[in-house]
């Protein structure tokens, strides 16, 4: 994280080659805590300077943060997409010694759900 906070510029003077000051601590926390959240390199880069900045106004922070929000919410819903047909081929999967996948022919775009009732039970051998 340092270097990535070094090459974007965000840590500016108040670092040594070897020692950070107190500002230097407070921007690699800011950092951090901006991608937990999950904001993107230059999200942070926009965030850090909003944050630098004084005179700013909050609803410039407030729409980067919504913007993120947004965007992570549509990243669940792929995700959610995703589990759904995952469970799915693996209910329409025996799960046994024979070489027939629904799951693979998924993937190869082969025939995918033929054949398989959706409501079957999810079935796993041993």
């Amino acid at each position: 994280m340092l270097r990535d906070c070094e090459s974007l510029g965000l840590l500016g003077d108040t670092a040594g080659p070897h020692s950070y000051d107190a500002q230097a601590v407070r921007t690699l926390r800011f950092v951090r805590r901006a991608q937990d959240l999950g904001f993107e390199r230059p999200e942070v880069v926009e965030l850090h300077a909003l944050w630098q900045d004084g005179r700013r106004a909050s609803f410039d922070v407030k729409r980067v943060a919504l913007a993120r929000a947004d965007e992570l919410a549509q990243r669940i819903e792929e995700l959610e997409r995703s589990k759904r047909m995952l469970e799915q081929l693996a209910n329409c999967c025996e799960g046994g010694d024979r070489s027939d996948c629904p799951i693979l022919d998924e993937l190869a775009e082969l025939k995918g759900f033929a054949g398989c009732h959706g409501a079957a039970q999810a079935r796993v051998t041993p």
